[in-house]
């Protein structure tokens, strides 16, 4: 029941003003309504199986991660492309969620390091805290009685193994082979795995054979010996380069027995070949075809195939295509494959566009940190992401990027413990007299992060304000 004096105050009000006074409801809102009024934070959760990544800037939530608890269900393909310019923290993620990953005991990672300094690969310190010993591919090292992948390796299919010779070839020429030369090299190697048997064949064997080739071979396909013997000319001096020319030592030899392939990690340490020369997609190409024979078998184990400098890959139409058959294969067994590239232009405006398109697709986690904004919208028009997070991409601040698992978009802050922050920051200027620095740095630029994001939110639901009102 109202109040008398209320009745009477009304009663006069409405006398004076022709008119009664409401009183306006105070507005209330839900945590629908306001998901509805800024739709990146509505977005659901990956589930809470897998990794710890971080967590949601805009929300808060813990951010977990795992393509082998998604694969099926939120995921078509375990595969992750990981983007971004150096010294936003792509290295850092990278080895804290192998790290992570390794926690469970029916994980393997091996891991393509392409970087490091000081004479050894990137991933030198977490493979000494896990005891294990980098397998170093090194030209002059392999001279010594170094280590040896050997693309005749019996553990390769035939099949296999005259896909990797032509795909060496063809890298290394820069153009595919002509029907004659892929002639003359399938009847080479077929001579020399029909021939040798006491012992593994080995390149110079082929070689040997495209220089001299058989009688028999000419006179089966009714040409002179001469014309095979040119045929093969060319194939024979860029195999020559890995027997006896600035690649030797690597791959001219019996693959080295004691590589333990049942290690949880395995480390292929790359960081003493050129990564700008010609040598890099082939020792790219070999280790992969290599592992996909020995390492892949279908057991219960999941496992993570991680490349660093992966546009070698990515960028060559002929290793692409080994790779594409290896992701394809994978899928089936358990991989993983991740791909680490600075820019996305370093792969889709090149000759291999096709390729790269193809194995792009196939990576339905997408990691892209800090670019500037005309890299972030050719990456965005690219990768099909939103025009919200294409404008936040060049805002992004060390630590925090966006995170695209087959179109559930997030911007998530990576978080680094204690424990893994020496193992994880190996720059040489990370040293103990800066870390107290570099940790205020890092807060500073948490800070900022967040501040940029209660800004575009405010941006964002301000023009819905009334609305909402």
């Amino acid at each position: 029941m109202r109040d008398p004096l209320t009745v009477v105050t009304d009663a006069f009000t409405s006398f004076l003003f022709g008119k009664v006074e409401t009183t306006r409801l105070p507005v209330r809102t839900s945590t629908g309504q306001a998901q509805a009024v800024y739709l990146p934070t509505a977005a659901p959760g990956l589930g809470d199986s897998g990794v710890i990544i971080g967590r949601e800037v805009y929300s808060g939530k813990g951010y977990i991660y795992d393509p082998f608890q998604l694969y099926g269900q939120q995921l078509p393909a375990p595969h992750w492309l990981v983007l971004g310019e150096s010294g936003n923290g792509k290295s850092a993620l990278e080895k804290t969620y192998v790290l992570r990953q390794l926690r469970f005991r029916d994980r393997q990672v091996v891991v393509l390091d392409a970087q490091g300094e000081d004479g050894v690969g990137e991933w030198n310190l977490i493979a000494q805290e896990l005891g294990i010993t980098p397998i170093r591919l090194d030209p002059m090292a392999a001279l010594d009685h170094g280590i040896r992948l050997n693309p005749l390796d019996p553990s390769i299919t035939t099949t296999g193994q005259l896909a990797l010779l032509r795909t060496i070839i063809e890298v290394a020429m820069g153009h595919g082979l002509d029907e004659r030369s892929g002639f003359a090299l399938k009847v080479a190697h077929a001579y020399v795995n029909e021939t040798i048997v006491e012992r593994q064949p080995v390149l110079s064997d082929i070689v040997e054979q495209l220089r001299h080739p058989e009688p028999e071979s000419a006179e089966a396909m009714n040409v002179a010996i001469d014309d095979v013997r040119a045929w093969g000319l060319d194939v024979a001096l860029v195999l020559d380069r890995l027997v006896d020319g600035d690649l030797r030592g690597m791959f001219d030899g019996p693959t080295t027995v004691g590589i333990d392939l049942d290690a949880p990690l395995i480390v292929f340490d790359l960081s003493h070949i050129d990564r700008n020369s010609i040598a890099m997609p082939i020792l790219m190409a070999i280790v992969g075809v290599w592992l996909e024979h020995t390492w892949i078998r279908p057991d219960r184990k999941k496992r993570i195939f991680l490349v660093e400098e992966a546009w070698h890959i990515i960028n060559s139409p002929f290793v692409a295509q080994l790779f594409q058959r290896l992701l394809k294969f994978g899928r089936r067994l358990g991989l993983s494959f991740v791909a680490v590239v600075h820019h996305l232009s370093d792969v889709v405006d090149g000759a291999a566009a096709k390729e790269a398109a193809a194995i792009l697709k196939m990576a339905s986690t997408r990691t892209i940190y800090a670019q500037k904004a005309d890299e972030a919208r050719a990456t965005g028009r690219v990768l099909g992401l939103p025009r919200w997070a294409v404008e936040i991409i060049p805002t992004l601040t060390p630590g925090i990027a966006v995170w695209d698992v087959n179109g559930n978009v997030q911007v998530v802050k990576h978080l680094v413990t204690e424990t893994e922050r020496p193992l994880v920051f190996t720059d040489r200027a990370m040293t103990e007299s800066s870390t107290d620095l570099a940790d205020d740095a890092l807060h500073a630029a948490e800070r900022e992060a967040e501040e940029r994001a209660a800004a575009f939110m405010e941006q964002h639901i301000g023009d819905s304000e009334s609305t909402v009102a």
